[in-house]
């Protein structure tokens, strides 16, 4: 069905008509939550940012988004940084003093299957990958026969726990984050979280919660309670002391540029003196930014004016899920934000002739194999369009038809297989 187009965000007299037309092909892209494009609101705010050096720690809008995020995820200190890699690279380093060490993640997770073999060459440490028993997250009894404790010079020992929210677009239960951070803290080991996609767990527990997500005060009622730890548990979220809430975890990397839509950048969380060591190790990496304020700002615009957004982009995963499952495709994985799982195999269809049929429209839509991901820029129609193409390829196949072969002219298609065999990660 049509769905009229909301007001532009960017103009021909702002923006330039090939930004406009970008616009257009980005609001049909369902890869990733990372094509989003800045909008000429954003870009106009950054343009009167602050203009100082962030290496002397002398840029107002810098700092300023610093004590923002900080404040929101109650905790004392931030960094910004230019991405989600550096800052859970920095985090982990920052954790990691001296090797023989090791660490436990998911499987699945971003830190150790699409960052580049940063743990490995950053911090020289030996990383241990669970699979999570329930098939969906890790539980304290996946981890703790998994730790390795005491001084047996035959074993690098565990000295850090890295937790993954969202993974896969599905919320970590915020009570087993508190039971496997108080088996951590028992054992004197650290704890982070790979927030890139923290955003959006906010964004689904103040829907839940029925708050505003427009007001400063909801956003941080729910940062201080969720950042960093998901609500599943209504005992938990409801308990007066949120800060309370954060103590499983020592740092956090939350990705400004996936939901919320910064053109760049990234924050860490945590105390005053883990921030400073890790601006120190951001400085050995290269990551220090002279004239920052201009991204920092548009990073600050994306908080207040994109967040808001994001329980839209949840209510569109959860129609894209419906209306492939009415059709009959799998759904492979719980759809609670802005990403859906699906396999169009039991209507007869393969992936690539789904794929090509999209790419091949008026308007194309481009996906990365079974991963559909949401954001705020993403367009209603593209949703509809999308449901609409899979059922005219089941209506030809069920009339007697074929599939179209396969294209592979897609340059992410390989990163799309790529992500299927992490297992759905990320």
């Amino acid at each position: 069905m049509p769905v009229p187009n909301s007001k532009p965000e960017i103009t021909a007299e702002v923006g330039g008509q090939k930004n406009v037309e970008a616009l257009l092909k980005v609001s049909r892209d369902f890869r990733s939550d990372t094509m989003t494009i800045p909008t000429d609101a954003q870009l106009l705010f950054a343009l009167q940012a602050s203009r100082g050096d962030d290496v002397y720690m002398e840029d107002d809008a810098t700092s300023s988004l610093e004590r923002r995020i900080a404040k929101l995820a109650g905790k004392e200190a931030a960094l910004f940084a230019v991405s989600g890699t550096m800052t859970n690279q920095l985090s982990i380093r920052t954790h990691m003093k001296q090797p023989p060490h090791s660490i436990i993640t998911d499987h699945r997770a971003h830190v150790h299957k699409m960052e580049a073999g940063g743990i490995a060459m950053f911090t020289q440490a030996t990383t241990h990958q669970l699979v999570p028993s329930n098939g969906i997250h890790l539980t304290l009894e996946d981890i703790e026969p998994a730790l390795v404790l005491g001084t047996n010079i035959h074993y690098a020992p565990t000295k850090l726990i890295c937790l993954e929210n969202t993974l896969s677009g599905m919320i970590f239960p915020q009570d087993e984050v508190v039971r496997i951070g108080e088996l951590a803290r028992k054992n004197g080991i650290g704890m982070h979280l790979d927030g890139a996609r923290i955003w959006n767990v906010a964004a689904a527990e103040i829907e839940r919660r029925g708050l505003d997500a427009r007001k400063e005060e909801d956003l941080e009622t729910v940062y201080v309670a969720t950042l960093l730890l998901t609500a599943h548990n209504d005992a938990l979220a409801d308990v007066s002391s949120l800060t309370d809430l954060l103590e499983p975890f020592d740092s956090a990397s939350l990705c400004l540029s996936k939901g919320i839509g910064a053109p760049i950048g990234s924050a860490i969380v945590g105390t005053k003196e883990f921030i400073d060591r890790a601006r120190w190790f951001r400085k050995a990496f290269g990551g220090g930014i002279r004239q920052s304020g201009g991204i920092a700002a548009a990073a600050d615009y994306a908080i207040t004016h994109h967040f808001p957004r994001l329980a839209g982009t949840h209510a569109l995963a959860r129609r894209l899920q419906e209306g492939l499952k009415e059709l009959g495709c799998d759904i492979l994985a719980p759809v609670e934000t802005n990403m859906v799982f699906f396999d169009p195999a039991p209507i007869g269809l393969t992936l690539d002739s789904v794929m090509a049929r999209l790419k091949a429209l008026p308007e194309p839509i481009l996906v990365m194999r079974e991963r559909l991901v949401v954001h705020h820029q993403s367009s209603p129609q593209a949703v509809e369009d999308f449901i609409a193409v899979v059922a005219e390829m089941k209506k030809e196949r069920e009339a007697g038809g074929h599939p179209e072969k396969e294209q592979v002219d897609d340059p992410m298609l390989e990163e799309g297989k790529l992500r299927r065999q992490a297992a759905l990660g990320y």
